[in-house]
């Protein structure tokens, strides 16, 4: 059934995900429970909420990874809950996930671990093809040209997560899924990361949908952010809305001394000329 609340003044065709009503349970847990959620066509948004809220969960709620036990949502016009094969693989072929860590293939190396999808959805392309292609977005994602060769046990950290976004962007899909992409990078390699990701999306016009905790990230990069608690998105909004409003884990996520210096860092840079 097609999602037709437009509630917010926006027309249904200006977002990529609608979600509503959605809940999650395992067993006697709820974790979603009438969940509300839009991202807008173009945007990054990121995900936040303590730990437990399912920011994993509804990503892969989201991307068909997991049945919900109820709830609506859409991908790219598309019911993410629909049984037709052909739905499903236009989601599928229309967006690209960064798993944590990048979770790539561990015998295979990265030109071959690129080339999954490409041999997956064009199989009709000869290897030379999948080749070029994946060397493309191996350099796309700011790899070296000779890591196409390398496994990811010879890579560093902030590599293999450059490899595994050069994945995701295998089949140039406008949609794009973030899982906690800086998390165990130096800050000097988590801001690079964020550099790269608002380089691309205002490049391919991508819309990201990004889970993280990382203040820097949510500050430097994000349009809008959404707070899970409580069960729900109970915020989606900018920055500066967000902190204006009065619930504890707001007040005390985004008025700590990291959020301050978060902050201060994105105000300065913002008055350098």
């Amino acid at each position: 059934m097609a999602i037709r609340s437009t509630a917010d003044g926006h027309d249904g065709a200006d977002f990529a995900i609608r979600v509503r009503g959605l809940v999650n349970r395992f067993g006697s847990q709820t974790v979603h429970d009438d969940l509300d959620l839009d991202v807008r066509r173009g945007e990054i948004l990121g995900v936040v909420g303590g730990s437990g809220t399912g920011k994993s969960v509804l990503m892969r709620s989201i991307l068909g990874l997991r049945t919900p036990n109820a709830g609506q949502i859409e991908v790219l016009g598309v019911d993410a809950r629909s049984e037709d094969p052909a739905d499903r693989l236009r989601i599928e072929r229309n967006t690209g996930v960064l798993f944590q860590d990048g979770a790539l293939f561990s015998s295979l190396t990265v030109g071959e671990n690129v080339q999954v999808p490409l041999k997956e959805h064009h199989p009709e392309l000869n290897e030379r093809w999948h080749y070029e292609l994946a060397l493309l977005k191996v350099k796309l994602a700011g790899l070296p040209a000779d890591a196409i060769n390398k496994l990811p046990s010879q890579l560093s950290g902030g590599m293999r997560k450059r490899a595994g976004l050069a994945r995701a962007l295998a089949l140039d899909p406008p949609l794009l899924f973030l899982d906690e992409p800086t998390a165990g990078l130096d800050p000097i390699g988590a801001a690079a990361f964020d550099h790269l990701i608002k380089t691309l999306q205002q490049a391919l016009g991508l819309t990201v949908f990004l889970i993280t905790h990382d203040l820097d990230t949510l500050y430097a990069i994000c349009d809008r952010v959404a707070v899970l608690a409580d069960q729900k998105v109970i915020a989606n909004a900018p920055l500066a809305e967000i902190e204006q409003m009065d619930h504890p884990w707001i007040q005390e996520y985004f008025h700590g001394p990291r959020a301050r210096a978060a902050r201060g860092e994105r105000q300065a840079l913002e008055d350098t000329p």
